[in-house]
């Protein structure tokens, strides 16, 4: 039966994107303890509707219920953060943009959506059985008789055909845009010939780096006329722009000497110990490994010791302390054949009757299919396949380490029973289940008081200005790193943990400096150096960018006065280059050979005639001259052949484009890095 809690582990979240995500915790308390005093801060604009936190918050709330999930992390919140975003955007933007064009999904639609007839990823996501992949329509109706009397499986019933309803309407929509597509008579033409054509012939040109920069005047007028004549290039998001240090805690000579000792000390106490158990679990070091394995598993060091009922280490490995002794042995077959057959806990009775009957001959394949829960080995005889005994734990290590060929064991373990048939047992060998304590090399608390201290010292002097800041970075040997933040970033690339500094980013004030952070083991102390809100990066910014592009036009035209002659041979000459071959280019070329990376010379040399000498072509890196030599000719495209592939390629980038044009025209406010 289809209950809440298993439709809610199964459905994934109401919107398809979002799977087994969860909250930080502290977004929990967060509206409480941002003091708003009564305000309701905007976190975000979408399409000219204004998103307040409480909004927001609230979506974060739903979400979270609609999935029963108790803890989290940072991916999994960021998953989660993106995922009630683009629910938002489907709220105000799509579901009425939707409306407006007529697009809507009909109760005869919905309901063979349910059904199956219409296939449904939301649906089949919540109600598909686990175990064969087969969409369950009964389960629906399981499910249904909940929500009857169940207002939580009634709202996630809700939830769930508003999800279906937004899905089935996007693919509607994504239709209109790919009926909206047409590849013409002469693009199917023109792919052809690029496909099936390749060119081979000569060319010379000059790069723009032999040309030295010192000849050319680059004013300030110049690159204002070039970023005004190309502004679209620089078009960008909100930013915010800091520097930051990191004070790294890393131990010093006396921790490393005081964790020798220590080391040594527990070293002496543990092989001494008489109860290994006790006395690993009375370490929060320690550690007991649940599984058993072989001298072979083993480093040759671990091995030599462990094996012959000696205790390894205490030894410095992977930056830790560590030192190990054996807590048990068993002699048990390196590799297990085995059948199985699974039943509920609560058929205790069925397990010892087939039991009785197998040992005595019964066909435990017959049974397996008849009996076992477990669809995917009942249908194959209960086949579980060979497998090395180091994989089994508890009660089924217990259980099958003297095992031999023919054996039937019953093995209890969690919510199940299993009985289990040995076909193969390997020749018994020595297996150990170790228990360990390691202990790895950090900086201890006083060093971690000492570097904490000379952070918070720098906080105080590097306030001021940037200056001060840099003043400060220098006196305290440390290197100051920049970050830019881009409306919607959560973290700063590069610095992992940090989406304390983020935050505090997005609410600061320019020339601020920010208390001490703990990043991984390190702390990290930020100043707010910049705040742009442009829509266009500031010639300021782009100026090297821009001056590069400025000289590369001038450099342009000085080579183009300089060449010369009505021959291919003869504009080398004026160029002081020699001519060099090409060949296998195609419309589709990058690449070519003794050039380097020069789309628009590829282009040109595909659009040319053989023999005529072409016009100058202005490439990335330099000016270039060609001549076509040869022309071939292959049957690699046909015209059907290529407008299939013409059309099936509009479609997809039509398709795949559509989705960023709407949320570009919706022009989307992300302000929530201040909050979430």
């Amino acid at each position: 039966m289809a209950s809440l809690n298993t439709l809610r582990t199964k459905f994934g979240v109401v919107l398809s994107i979002i799977i087994a995500l969860a909250l930080l915790a502290f977004i929990l308390s967060l509206k409480t303890e941002m003091g708003f005093s009564g305000n309701d801060p905007r976190v975000g604009v979408i399409d000219g509707e204004k998103i307040n936190y409480s909004e927001y918050y609230d979506q974060y709330e739903q979400i979270k219920a609609q999935n029963n999930i108790q803890e989290s992390d940072e991916q999994q919140s960021a998953m989660l953060a993106n995922a009630v975003w683009q629910s938002l955007i489907s709220k105000y933007v799509l579901t009425p943009g939707f409306k407006r064009l007529g697009i809507r999904v009909t109760e005869p639609e919905r309901m063979a959506m349910a059904s199956g007839e219409q296939p449904s990823q939301a649906f089949y996501n919540a109600f598909a059985d686990p175990r064969t992949g087969q969409y369950n329509v009964d389960a629906i109706s399981q499910f249904l008789a909940q929500a009857e009397t169940n207002p939580q499986a009634a709202q996630l019933w809700s939830q769930l055909n508003e999800q279906a309803r937004l899905e089935r309407e996007m693919q509607k929509y994504f239709g209109l845009i790919r009926g909206g597509v047409y590849v013409n008579s002469l693009e199917v033409a023109q792919g052809v010939k690029s496909a099936n054509e390749t060119f081979s012939g000569k060319w010379a040109g000059k790069k723009f780096s032999s040309v030295p920069d010192s000849l050319f005047n680059v004013s300030s007028s110049d690159l204002r006329a070039y970023y005004n004549s190309h502004k679209d290039q620089f078009k960008q998001l909100p930013s915010r722009t800091l520097s930051y240090v990191v004070f790294e805690v890393s131990p010093t000579d006396d921790d490393l000497l005081a964790l020798e000792k220590k080391a040594a000390e527990v070293g002496k106490e543990f092989g001494a110990a008489e109860d290994v158990k006790s006395f690993v679990r009375g370490n929060r070091n320690g550690k007991i490994a649940e599984n058993y394995v072989t001298g072979a598993q083993l480093s040759d060091e671990e091995a030599k010791a462990l094996m012959a009922g000696e205790m390894y280490g205490p030894v410095l490995k992977n930056n830790e302390w560590t030192m190990a002794r054996v807590l048990d042995v068993k002699m048990a077959p390196d590799s297990i054949g085995i059948r199985h057959i699974v039943l509920p806990y609560t058929q205790d009775a069925l397990a010892d009757s087939l039991l009785t009957v197998l040992r005595n001959g019964g066909d435990f394949a017959a049974a397996a299919a008849q009996y076992s829960v477990y669809d995917a080995t009942a249908a194959n005889g209960g086949e579980v396949g060979v497998m090395p005994f180091s994989t089994f734990t508890g009660e089924f290590a217990e259980n099958l380490a003297g095992v031999k060929t023919g054996d039937i064991v019953k093995i209890a373990s969690g919510d199940a029973i299993q009985l289990m048939q040995i076909y193969r047992a390997d020749k018994p060998s020595k297996h150990i289940q170790v228990a360990s304590i390691t202990y790895p090399v950090e900086a201890s608390d006083a060093t971690r008081r000492d570097i904490h201290n000379q952070a918070g010292s720098f906080m105080v002097n590097a306030k001021g200005s940037t200056e001060a800041f840099a003043d400060a970075a220098s006196e305290a040997a440390v290197t100051p790193r920049v970050a830019t933040l881009s409306q919607g970033d959560r973290t700063i690339r590069g610095l992992d943990d940090s989406r304390d500094v983020a935050r505090w980013a997005y609410g600061a004030k320019k020339g601020d400096v920010s208390e001490i952070f703990t990043v991984g083991k390190d702390y990290v102390i930020a100043m707010l150096t910049d705040i742009d809100d442009d829509d266009y990066a500031s010639l300021e910014k782009v100026a090297a960018q821009v001056r590069a592009q400025v000289l590369r036009d001038k450099k342009y035209d000085y080579i183009l006065k300089e060449l010369s002659g009505s021959t291919l041979a003869e504009q080398a000459a004026s160029l002081g280059s020699e001519v060099s071959d090409f060949s296998g280019v195609s419309f589709g070329s990058f690449y070519i050979d003794g050039v380097g990376l020069e789309p628009r010379l590829a282009g040109a040399i595909a659009s040319s005639d053989k023999g005529a000498l072409s016009a100058p072509v202005k490439g990335l890196s330099g000016l270039y001259v060609f001549q076509v030599d040869d022309i071939q000719t292959a049957d690699k495209q046909t015209t059907e052949g290529e407008k299939v592939r013409a059309q099936a390629m509009a479609e997809g980038m039509a398709q795949q484009f559509a989705m960023p044009a709407i949320q570009q025209m919706a022009k989307i406010q992300d302000l929530r890095g201040k909050y979430f």
